[in-house]
């Protein structure tokens, strides 16, 4: 039988225990009672034998934890190395809200892991709402996939109007579907599940590592549960300020994105013998706003239309790897062959009812996790004001999140994050300088709230998600700090890996391959 879970703490000392934390502690004790059975990994997630899936029961409200209770299914590939190299589970959430890390422990398999592989069980879960675990839906996937959809670059009356409809439509969709259990969907609840899975996984501490949206999972874990806390890496991490859980966030990243775009603009510029979409970034520009035009009155295979056009785009923004297939796609489609941005952009039907829970459930917790504007006029004119210097991104930006203008939901008050001097081990921050998924001042904020946090600065580089693979210094101290706990004093920086090859429009081979768009 487990040890039975550390108590759990709350961030103001001197405060009575809420009743949230009374029933996540009483849930912990449960799970370290039971444990997990581990066995045969759902069907529909195609996993190989080896790994193996469990699931972990969380009350649906923890102020009521003898009340509704959900399913989480869980992952884990066990340590492979010789019992005395085994230092527990690692836990890992890839971010969102709404993605899951049910296939993370095959990690394990690659070099970059391996050392870390034969010291911990590398363990995925899917959280509360997400596909497996008791999924939410706001909208009939088929309904969500529908394309091609138009996404103009300086939105009418009319079209805000359309929009505001639309996104009133898909939160009256959310009540619908989830009824009471709507509110439920928080990252506060997500961090009183995570102490649940810690528990449930026999461990005293938490070794976990969070991704983008995970980074801020973790920092409200730390904050709620600091003595809890083994080792924890954030990999991109989201300013925590409560002042700008989501809404102004939002706005950064959209000023962010305008920044990638260039990077990615100038780079195809760079290699315009192969693309021949033009010799400078404002040229490249007007290429794409060729493509967009043209795709609006005539969709790529039927299917990608602007904001599909759009959509696959962001690939771009958020990864480099991205660049060669993005920058072939525009090239083939501007000078006659339309096949390869239909086989990116457009959606995939085998893939409508993840796509759907992954946007419902990243709607939810964002929605209820803060205040945000319910006047259409504030929402006009905060991204009239920033779509003039940053029009990539910044109202397709706005369309996502509309439905929380019109939340039926009630809303949280952000917790304010942050631990005291020696509440917290050492933690470990990795960042990437010019990603705009996550801009890099919410690296340093959060290194300013977690009290002996150590950041790793990737310099000159913008790929989302630095950790694992995509920078060997990176590595390194990722591996060294799981392996051993050591960070860097305070801040360390490794030189940017290196940029994309362009890919021959007469030799490449993935051409009729469909790609995910991101």
């Amino acid at each position: 039988m487990a040890a039975p879970p550390a108590p759990a703490t709350t961030p103001d000392r001197t405060a009575p225990i809420s009743a949230e934390a009374r029933g996540t502690r009483l849930a912990a004790a449960r799970a370290a009672a039971t444990g997990i059975s581990f066995g045969p990994c759902p069907e529909a997630e195609m996993l190989p034998d080896h790994l193996r899936c469990g699931t972990v029961e969380v009350p649906l409200d923890y102020a009521a934890p003898n009340g509704r209770t959900l399913a989480l299914t869980v992952s884990r590939a066990r340590a492979t190395g010789d019992p005395g190299e085994r230092q527990g589970s690692f836990v890992y959430n890839p971010g969102g809200p709404g993605a899951s890390s049910i296939t993370f422990p095959l990690v394990g398999e690659l070099p970059e892991w391996r050392k870390i592989a034969r010291a911990y069980d590398i363990v995925g879960y899917a959280p509360r709402g997400v596909l497996p675990s008791a999924p939410l839906s706001c909208q009939d996937p088929a309904e969500f996939a529908k394309a091609p959809s138009d996404l103009p670059a300086h939105p009418s009356p009319a079209y805000e109007r359309l929009r505001t409809e639309r996104a009133k439509a898909y939160a009256a969709g959310c009540a619908r579907h989830a009824g009471a259990a709507l509110r439920h969907y928080t990252s506060l609840d997500n961090a009183r599940d995570l102490d649940v899975l810690r528990a449930a996984l026999g461990e005293r501490k938490l070794t976990f590592m969070g991704a983008s949206y995970g980074t801020y999972l973790g920092a409200v874990y730390a904050t709620l549960f600091p003595s809890h806390v083994r080792r924890m890496v954030f990999d991109s991490a989201v300013d925590p300020d409560p002042g700008r859980i989501w809404y102004r966030s939002d706005l950064d990243r959209s000023l962010a994105f305008e920044s990638r775009w260039e990077d990615f603009r100038t780079w195809v510029a760079e290699h315009d013998a192969v693309y021949r979409l033009g010799a400078d970034a404002g040229a490249v520009q007007r290429s794409y706003d060729t493509v967009r035009e043209a795709v609006a009155e005539r969709p790529a295979g039927g299917k990608a239309g602007p904001a599909q056009l759009h959509s696959a785009m962001l690939g771009a923004v958020y990864y480099d790897d991205y660049w060669a297939m993005r920058a072939t796609a525009l090239s083939e489609y501007a000078h006659g062959d339309p096949k390869p941005l239909a086989d990116q952009a457009a959606p995939r039907a085998a893939a409508a009812r993840d796509d759907e829970n992954a946007y419902a459930v990243h709607t939810a917790v964002r929605c209820n996790d803060a205040p945000w504007p319910t006047d259409r006029r504030v929402w006009h004119r905060d991204h009239t004001a920033v779509a003039r210097i940053a029009p990539f991104g910044t109202w397709a930006n706005a369309w996502s999140n509309l439905p929380c203008a019109h939340w039926p939901a009630p809303r949280q008050k952000p917790l304010d994050v942050g631990t005291e001097w020696g509440e917290l081990p050492p933690v470990l921050i990795l960042a990437a300088e010019r990603d705009a998924v996550t801009p890099y001042e919410g690296a340093l904020a959060l290194q300013r709230r977690l009290s002996g946090a150590a950041l790793v600065t990737e310099r000159d580089a913008g790929s989302h998600g630095v950790g694992g693979g995509v920078n060997a210094c990176v590595d390194r101290h990722l591996e060294t700090y799981l392996l051993t706990g050591r960070t860097p004093v305070r801040r360390a920086e490794c030189a940017p890996h290196r940029k994309p090859n362009p890919v021959s429009l007469e030799r490449r081979t993935w051409r009729g391959t469909p790609v995910p768009t991101v």
